[in-house]
């Protein structure tokens, strides 16, 4: 293929992936005075940010002023089950505030206190009251302020492009090959730094909060061009997705349902959550209803509802439920609002829950309970990064949010991947203009990567039979909802591998009707690679790590191992093979270990 068969845009900084942290590192990147080009594989607007709707963890102190990034740091860790990159969570829980106050001069409407500062509220994991929010559409504000700021820095956007390659010159990193989706034509960028920024994982799930998008692109991107990728074996269902009717099951209910006052229950009416509080959380919550009850009318005593446990608790607590038969009819648990808060301050508080149950499911929450159960919502491994300037282990390369390992550990808390996408999208921004700034010699493209590349993305419309592409995928869902999901046991992880194994095999083979224009099934094809990809990391990494944390529960290790508590499960590609290995985390500083010996 020749060089006229496929335009070229060239930057300074190409930022792959327009979410919150996207969006954050090409404004930074461009306030350094370098050229930005910023592409989505979606519209503009259009990011998975838009789905947070709880709020953005910050300790602004605005509703508890004891609180302070040291316990936002300590809350955190302890989330994460300790196995959390220790600098990546000070770093985040120190700039955070700085984050939002941004985001308020730059335009963002937040809720208010009475006195006029930003609101917070409560979510599962955090001490105090901290996210501040924006009703129950907090990611849809962020987005909307990052892209006004955005648009007035000179970035250059590129909408519906999927990126199916990273370029190397040698070591280094020199640019991306993609396409345009709307009408299939080859597109090359070249650049001297290169972000990551394309979020998660959870299309390689059945139910799943993610939307079509989410298919472990960056993931890939990271992996088949050198970089490490860690913690692949974290995967985080968050406990309350929609279960009826079945087109919308999985589709997010925020926490901030049970942060202001929705209580979990089973089909006996009984709040199950009080008999799974963990020995860890003993001390620091509610021992009962009545309890919780005055925990909701007078915070001043500074409890948790167990409701409001770490997502990986409740998830389990839930699926234990379900599996004992005290479930909803529809394969859930009841979550309810109704009998503790009234219908104005439901529809005031949490908009988007009342007409999402309105809309979808015929479901008043202001009169009646939703019905909830686990989703694949979040994945905690990601690319190996540093955590002052986010580089990965491939000089040139960045990454940020939900693509980046190590922030979050075991698990995430509810509210930290806002403050995440802002804190660390700002720091891969800034450190990848530096990176471009620096850039010594001339920028080669090799002309025989990009045909390699361009003549693999045409070639499952040039195949004659073959396998179905929605098959493959429907068969890789099914694959790791069942064997891959919430609980996991050696047998099944084996399974799975070996099921893998075969969609890969398949996916080779895989032919697509139609040429490249509006050619969904085409997208689709393309789009395995990368969840077969990301779904063999997360099969293999849940296989070698036998013990239970966080967002890995093994049914046959359902113990927390100390020794394991040391070691990050690291993925590499040599010679076309994944290569697995246990490395050390690093070493806390004596100063933030002794944060841990508090008890408050």
């Amino acid at each position: 293929m020749a060089n006229a068969d496929y335009e070229t845009h060239e930057h300074d900084v190409i930022v792959i992936g327009a979410g919150g942290a996207g969006l954050r590192a090409a404004i930074e990147a461009a306030a350094q005075g370098v050229s930005v080009g910023l592409v989505c594989k979606s519209l503009l607007g259009k990011a998975h940010t838009v789905m947070a709707e709880g709020g953005i963890a910050a300790a602004l102190g605005n509703v508890w002023p004891e609180d302070n990034w040291q316990v936002h740091f300590r809350d955190t860790m302890r989330g994460g089950k300790m196995l959390n990159n220790w600098r990546m969570a000070q770093l985040h829980a120190q700039e955070a505030p700085e984050r939002v106050l941004e985001l308020e001069r730059w335009g963002a409407l937040f809720d208010r206190t009475k006195d006029g500062r930003i609101l917070q509220r409560d979510f599962g994991g955090h001490r105090y009251a901290r996210l501040a929010h924006v009703g129950d559409r907090t990611g849809l504000e962020m987005i909307r302020t990052l892209q006004y700021h955005g648009i007035h820095q000179g970035i250059d956007v590129y909408m519906e492009c999927t990126i199916a390659r990273l370029l190397k010159d040698g070591e280094r990193v020199s640019g991306a090959v993609g396409y345009w989706r709307p009408h299939g034509k080859v597109v090359l960028f070249k650049a001297k730094a290169i972000v990551l920024a394309t979020g998660g994982i959870g299309k390689a799930w059945k139910i799943t909060s993610n939307s079509w998008e989410y298919t472990g692109d960056g993931h890939a991107l990271a992996l088949w061009a050198g970089a490490d990728l860690i913690d692949m074996e974290f995967v985080q269902f968050h406990p309350t997705g929609m279960v009826w009717p079945p087109s919308v099951r999985g589709i997010l209910v925020t926490e901030g349902v049970r942060g202001d006052g929705g209580m979990l229950k089973n089909n006996q009416g009984e709040r199950f959550m009080f008999n799974y509080i963990p020995e860890f959380f003993k001390g620091e919550t509610a021992d009962n209803e009545e309890e919780a009850d005055r925990w909701y009318d007078d915070k001043r005593n500074n409890r948790r509802t167990p409701d409001l446990l770490p997502r990986d608790e409740v998830a389990r607590a839930i699926n234990a439920e379900m599996k004992a038969g005290r479930g909803s009819p529809h394969g859930g648990v009841y979550l309810d609002i109704a009998s503790r808060r009234t219908a104005d301050y439901i529809r005031k508080r949490l908009p988007s829950m009342y007409h999402q149950f309105k809309e979808l499911a015929g479901v008043d929450i202001t009169k009646e309970p939703m019905e909830v159960g686990p989703t694949c919502h979040y994945v905690m491994g990601g690319v190996r990064v540093d955590a002052d300037s986010t580089a990965a282990t491939v000089p040139g390369l960045f990454a940020a949010g939900e693509v980046a390992g190590g922030m979050h550990g075991s698990n995430r808390l509810g509210g930290n991947s806002l403050s995440d996408l802002l804190v660390f999208g700002r720091r891969a921004g800034l450190h990848a203009a530096l990176y471009a700034k620096d850039f010594g010699g001339a920028l080669t493209v090799d002309a025989g990567q990009v045909d390699a590349v361009a003549r693999e993305l045409v070639e499952p419309l040039a195949r004659v039979g073959g396998e179905n592409p929605y098959a493959i995928q429907a068969d890789l869902q099914e694959t790791m909802q069942s064997l891959v999901g919430l609980i996991r046991t050696e047998r099944e992880l084996e399974e799975a591998l070996r099921k893998l194994e075969a969609l890969k095999a398949r996916a080779k083979r895989v032919r697509v009707e139609g040429g490249r224009t509006y050619n969904p099934g085409w997208h689709t094809a393309l789009d395995l690679r990368s969840l077969l990809a990301v779904a063999e990391c997360c099969a293999l990494a849940a296989l070698e790590r036998k013990e239970s944390r966080g967002g890995h529960t093994r049914d046959d290790h359902p113990y927390t191992d100390d020794q394991w508590g040391k070691v990050n499960v690291v993925l590499r590609l040599k010679n076309g093979t994944l290569q697995l290995s246990r490395e050390p985390l690093p070493e806390m500083p004596g100063e933030l270990r002794a944060l841990f010996q508090e008890r408050k």
